[in-house]
């Protein structure tokens, strides 16, 4: 026979309870199955049943077995054996920790203001450093939140892409356009690649339904820190106003570079670096990646603002809310740190 370790069956559960009744060793037991010792001896250390915790309903029916053994001793019984393992089966691959109610309670309360699974989870350790209850790995959030028991919850929605199934997120490619005076980003200074240096910015334009106008985004390198500014429409002209109301606000050290997309939106780049000395730099074509912070906060933008959303009634109060929301709230890349914060800090060294 094999001594492999197999699953044991409520026919093997009999089979176990006869041969202990015969007074066999739990090796010969093991043998006579076809199960490694192992087996038996994890079987009866789980398994096995206290007469003085269960119901007394069971006695009468026990009266032979309790009355010849010492009431604390633990006696195996082949029904009950199995109950319990198919109990314990079934809440086998359930997230353990979400059991506990305050945890639960957070992490709902932090889903339906839009944060992500991992933010949620980098966040806990910084707010409950005693609390070892209060942590969650993002993995087994993704497994609670789409587990049959919390379909009802239909927490799925609350997510960044909103589906009910987890799938590959793809990017957005890019225009090209001609631009005069253009500066590729293979031109650009190294230094801004590693993102230690501050004030180095990514653009590109959110577009609402047609003709209902766009919005100038643009998010800078190191503090993560988006901003968004609703345009009338994707025109060169009004992209470099909105750009000129955002950069004039900031300290110098603040703005060095920008770096954006082929879009015709930008085709006056050279009147930007006119007007406060700051360069731009343009990607290759259908290269998103290449700016990819700015693509990943336009796509938490778009959870407020899906595609085919029209801004005829979107006002910049409205859009602000938005943004202020999204720069609140913490990024594991900053060590749980908000956007906002770094951004003051850093304009204030």
């Amino acid at each position: 026979m094999s001594t492999q370790y197999s699953h044991l069956t409520l026919e093997d559960r009999v089979q176990i309870e006869l041969f202990l009744e015969q007074g066999y060793s739990q090796a010969e037991i093991a043998r006579r199955i076809g199960v490694n010792r192992s087996t038996i001896c994890r079987e009866l250390h789980r398994n096995s049943w206290q007469p003085e915790s269960d119901h007394t309903n069971l006695r009468p029916y026990l009266r032979n077995k309790l009355d010849s053994r010492d009431p604390h001793e633990r006696i195996y019984l082949a029904g009950q054996a199995h109950l319990h393992a198919e109990r314990r089966a079934t809440r086998s691959h359930q997230p353990y920790q979400m059991r506990h109610d305050q945890l639960a309670d957070w992490v709902i309360t932090h889903l339906r203001r839009g944060w992500t699974p991992e933010e949620i989870s980098g966040r806990l350790t910084a707010e409950f450093s005693d609390d070892h209850r209060m942590r969650v790995s993002v993995e087994t959030l993704y497994e609670w939140i789409y587990a049959p028991a919390q379909r009802h919850r239909e927490l799925w929605q609350y997510l960044a892409r909103g589906q009910k199934k987890r799938r590959r997120k793809k990017g957005r490619s890019v225009q090209t356009e001609r631009i005069k005076y253009r500066t590729s980003i293979h031109d650009r200074p190294k230094a801004i690649e590693t993102r230690e240096e501050f004030g180095h910015w990514e653009s590109d334009s959110v577009l609402g339904a047609r003709g209902t106008g766009s919005i100038h985004t643009t998010v800078e390198r190191v503090s993560r820190y988006y901003v968004g500014v609703k345009i009338p429409a994707v025109a060169a002209d009004l992209t470099v106003q909105a750009q000129l109301g955002v950069y004039r606000g900031l300290p110098v050290h603040a703005v060095r570079s920008i770096t954006t997309d082929n879009g015709s939106e930008f085709a006056h780049h050279y009147k930007l670096a006119d007007a406060i000395g700051v360069p731009t730099y343009f990607c290759d074509p259908y290269s998103a990646y290449q700016r990819g912070t700015n693509e990943h906060f336009n796509g938490r933008l778009r959870r407020y603002l899906p595609k085919g959303t029209s801004f005829d009634d979107l006002t910049q109060a409205e859009l602000d809310e938005y943004v202020w929301e999204i720069n609140n709230r913490p990024r594991k890349v900053l060590g749980w740190a908000t956007p906002a914060e770094v951004l003051h800090e850093l304009c204030s060294g």
